[in-house]
C-alpha cells in the first residue's frame, strides 16, 4: 500500500471525534500530537501499514466502577471511579490518580494518552495511565476521606500492582490519599510491594518526589533559556496554582535568581510586586499544605492585591509557568503575555495552555516547553521510585537530584533533535511529540499487531 493511501491528519481527527463523542480534552490532547507526527511519518511507509497512531489513541482498557462511600453525618454517598490504562508497550502503565469534582472520561483518557509520551520521554520503563473520580476532597474530614480511599482501592486493587499497573497522586491526591490507597491496597493484598507511587519516606517512597515536577519545570526552562543564550536571573516570573508543582517551581526560581510575582487558586490569584520571595513563600505553603486556606489570605498576610475569579495571565513578565490545571491559559490570554514580552512558557500542569494558544506561541516564537517534556520530572522520579522499592534501597538525595537534572537535560536534547527548524528557533512542541512517539511506535512494531 502506498503512502499516499492513507488517511492525512483531517480523515485521521474526523474519525477519532466519531468514536469518542463529546470527548473535547481527549480530541484536543491527540491533535496536538497528531499534527506533528502526520508530518514525521509521511515517507515512513511501516508506520502506517501499522497504524500506529491509531493504535496509540485507542486505550488498551477503561475501567470504571462505583465507589459508595459514608460520609460523617452517616449519609451514604456515591461518585464514579475510573483507571484508563492506555499502553504499555515500553512498561507498566504509569500514572496518577485525579480526586477532583471535574474528572470525567474524557479528561482521564487525555491525561493517560499524554502520559504515554511524556514517560517516554523520561527514558524509563514505564508506560501511560491515569485514573481517578469525581470526589472533591476539600473540605472533607480525615476520616471521609479515608473511607472514601479504602472504598476505592477495593475496586481499583484488582486492576494494579507492580509490575502491571502503578498509579502516583495528582489533583487532589497527595501524600494524606496515597498513604490510605497504599495502606488499604496492602491490607488486601498481604503484600508489600512498590505498587503505588509518591508515598511517605517512612513506608518506601523516595526523596525529592513532591519537589520534583516543580524542579524539573524550571529546569526545562532553564536548559531553553540556556540554548537560547539567556539565563533565568534577573526575569519576572508568572506562576499559576499554588500546590506542590507551583511552590516548588517558585523555590527553584528563587534559587536561580528570577522573581516571581504572582499565584492562585480556585479562587483567584494574588499579585506580589515585591515577589515571592522565601518567607512569603513559607507562609504560601503552610496556607494551602497545612491550614487549606484560600489564597486571598496571602494578600491579606502581605502587601499583595488579590484578583478575585481570575488568572495572572495579564501580568506584564518575562515568563510564564502554568502550573494549574488544563486549559488554563486561552488564545486571548496566550496573545496577551505575547504582546506584554513573555520570552518562553514552561507547563508545570498537563496540558494547560489551549491549542490555539500553543500555536500563538509557537508564531511568535516564545520557547515554549509543552507539559509532556516539562512537567516530566515528576514521574521520573516516580520511575526511579519504582526502582527503588524494586531493590529494596532507597538513593540519597544528592543521586536523586543528580539523576533527575540528568533526565530533563536529556528530555531537552530530544526535543533540539527533533524540534529543530530552518530557523534558530526550536519547536519544543513538535520535538516533544515524535521523541516520545519513536520509541513506544517501535516497540509496538516490534510486538507486531496485539
Amino acid at each position: 500500500m502506498a503512502v499516499s493511501d492513507h488517511v492525512n491528519l483531517d480523515e485521521f481527527m474526523a474519525g477519532l471525534v466519531r468514536r469518542n463523542p463529546g470527548e473535547t480534552e481527549f480530541h484536543q490532547a491527540v491533535y496536538e500530537v497528531a499534527a506533528n507526527v502526520f508530518d514525521y511519518i509521511a515517507d515512513k511507509e511501516i508506520y502506517h501499514e501499522a497504524q500506529i497512531l491509531r493504535r496509540i489513541a485507542e486505550p488498551d482498557r477503561i475501567i470504571s466502577f462505583r465507589v459508595c462511600w459514608e460520609d460523617d453525618s452517616g449519609n451514604i454517598r456515591v461518585n464514579r471511579g475510573f483507571r484508563v490504562q492506555n499502553n504499555n508497550s515500553i512498561g507498566p502503565y504509569k500514572g496518577g490518580l485525579r480526586f477532583h469534582p471535574s474528572v470525567n472520561q474524557s479528561i482521564l483518557k487525555f491525561l493517560a494518552f499524554e502520559q504515554t509520551f511524556k514517560n517516554s520521554l523520561t527514558g524509563l520503563p514505564m508506560g501511560g495511565g491515569k485514573g481517578g473520580a469525581d470526589f472533591n476532597p476539600k473540605g472533607k474530614s480525615n476520616n471521609e476521606v479515608m473511607r472514601f480511599c479504602q472504598s476505592f482501592m477495593t475496586e481499583l486493587h484488582r486492576h494494579v500492582g507492580e509490575d502491571i499497573d502503578v498509579p502516583a497522586g495528582d489533583i487532589g491526591v497527595g501524600a494524606r490519599e496515597i498513604g490510605y490507597l497504599f495502606g488499604h491496597w496492602k491490607r488486601l493484598s498481604n503484600r508489600f510491594t512498590g505498587v503505588l507511587t509518591g508515598k511517605g519516606l517512612e513506608y518506601g517512597g523516595s526523596p525529592i518526589r513532591t519537589e520534583a515536577t516543580g524542579y524539573g519545570t524550571v529546569y526545562m526552562l532553564q536548559d531553553m533559556l540556556k540554548q537560547a543564550g539567556q539565563d533565568i536571573e534577573g526575569k519576572t516570573c508568572l506562576v499559576s496554582g499554588s500546590g506542590n508543582v507551583a511552590t516548588y517551581a517558585i523555590e527553584k526560581i528563587n534559587q536561580l535568581g528570577g522573581k516571581v510575582l504572582t499565584a492562585s487558586d480556585s479562587s483567584g490569584y494574588v499579585y506580589d510586586e515585591h515577589g515571592i520571595d522565601e518567607e512569603r513563600l513559607a507562609f504560601l505553603v503552610d496556607l494551602k499544605k497545612n491550614r487549606r486556606g484560600r489564597i486571598s489570605a496571602y494578600a491579606d498576610q502581605f502587601d499583595a492585591e488579590f484578583f478575585e475569579g481570575q488568572r495572572p495571565w495579564s501580568v506584564p513578565a518575562d515568563i510564564a509557568l502554568p502550573c494549574a490545571t488544563q486549559n488554563e491559559i486561552s488564545q486571548e490570554e496566550a496573545r496577551t503575555l505575547i504582546a506584554n514580552g513573555c520570552k518562553a512558557v514552561s507547563e508545570g500542569a498537563n496540558m494547560p495552555t489551549a491549542q490555539e494558544g500553543i500555536h500563538d506561541f509557537v508564531k511568535a516564537k516564545v520557547l515554549f516547553a509543552p507539559s509532556k517534556a516539562a512537567n516530566a520530572g515528576g514521574v521520573a522520579i516516580s520511575g526511579l521510585e519504582m526502582s527503588q522499592n524494586s531493590a529494596r534501597i532507597t538513593w540519597e538525595e544528592e543521586e536523586l537530584q543528580n539523576r533527575l537534572r540528568n533526565i530533563m537535560a536529556d528530555i531537552h536534547t530530544s526535543c533540539v533533535e527533533y524540534g529543530s527548524t530552518d530557523s534558530d528557533y526550536i519547536d519544543y512542541v513538535k520535538g516533544a511529540n515524535i521523541a516520545g512517539f519513536i520509541k513506544v511506535a517501535d516497540a509496538m512494531i516490534a510486538y507486531g499487531v496485539v
